[in-house]
């Protein structure tokens, strides 16, 4: 990626935490990541930081401290207040972050979709319920704690949300820098933002786009597939993804292949098997070797909870395909 438009930080969040200074141009975009995916562990998202003349825009702040940390440090290094907050969807590794900064940052405005209002007393709450079930039968001290802590960042409720909802898609002047904002009803939740800086050619994609895999849990596929078409033509040359590497142009294109290879595949009588080698044999060189058994095994789980579930793509889907007005 060609500097000083764009500099590339990554922060291993659930692992250990590092800054790399941001070269001191009004172009700069950093990228802190949440981390590599780890079966049984609840991930950080990418967060991205974005220069503005009135300060930092951070887009996601992540779900653990550490992660928080390290983007107060990231702004530290290049001496940046924070200026706003904009989350790219509701789940929790996205907006985690956001009263732990609002407390830090007192009056630091927040955009977003208005989809978490939905998403508190429902998908939350059953969440909520969920890990008071595991505190029940845990008897690990620190898995205890894991469950503690996020069975507190839902109890944050309001907190977690936006004081500006962003309701329609267009430009949007943030801390003195425009940005083309994209809403999406339907597609990885019931409410998406995508943006587009044209200073530095990027998008900004949040979970639109995922590595090793689509996070699948409350989507809808053809909502995806056609936010995905969207971004398609849009003129970037690089994309950042809710979680993994950024991707360049060509990435992007091999990465909406695959997806809509697994949709058709899902749609098959192909065994799991299959579609799970489609899957990485389409993306080739964007899953490493290593990543291989996590990738079998989340696309294993999501053919069998979402792909091929009729109840779930009925319960997420409601008007997808159509890009909101």
């Amino acid at each position: 990626m060609p500097r000083p438009l764009y500099h590339l930080c990554w922060i291993f969040a659930l692992a250990r935490a590092t800054v790399c200074p941001s070269a001191a141009t009004p172009d700069t975009i950093e990228l802190i990541s949440g981390g590599p995916y780890v079966l049984g562990e609840q991930p950080d998202g990418n967060t991205v930081i974005i220069r503005a003349p009135a300060g930092a825009i951070v887009v996601d702040t992540g779900r653990h401290p550490v992660h928080v940390e390290a983007i107060e440090r990231a702004l530290a290094a290049s001496d940046l207040t924070l200026a706003a907050i904009i989350n790219t969807h509701w789940h929790l590794d996205h907006v985690g972050g956001n009263p732990a900064l609002r407390q830090a940052h007192p009056g630091v405005p927040v955009y977003a979709t208005d989809a978490i209002q939905a998403a508190l007393p429902g998908f939350l709450a059953d969440y909520r319920r969920q890990l008071d079930a595991q505190l029940q039968v845990e008897s690990d001290a620190a898995k205890q704690s894991s469950l503690r802590a996020e069975r507190a960042l839902i109890d944050a409720g309001q907190a977690l949300a936006p004081d500006h909802v962003v309701s329609t898609s267009g430009p949007i002047r943030i801390a003195g820098r425009t940005l083309d904002v994209h809403l999406e009803r339907h597609a990885h939740t019931d409410g998406d933002l995508w943006i587009v800086d044209r200073r530095t050619a990027t998008v900004i994609a949040g979970d639109l786009v995922v590595l090793p895999t689509p996070f699948l849990d409350t989507s809808c596929a053809a909502g995806i597939a056609s936010a995905l078409q969207r971004i398609a033509h849009t003129r970037f040359e690089r994309l950042i993804p809710g979680h993994g590497p950024e991707l360049n142009r060509a990435e992007f294109d091999r990465y909406r292949r695959a997806f809509a290879h697994l949709l058709a595949c899902a749609a098959s009588s192909a065994a799991v098997a299959e579609c799970a080698a489609g899957w990485r044999d389409d993306l080739g060189p964007l899953l490493p070797a290593a990543d291989d058994p996590t990738a079998d095994a989340l696309i294993g789980y999501y053919l069998q909870s979402s792909l091929r579930s009729t109840s779930a793509q009925a319960r997420w889907c409601g008007n997808a395909g159509a890009p909101a007005q």
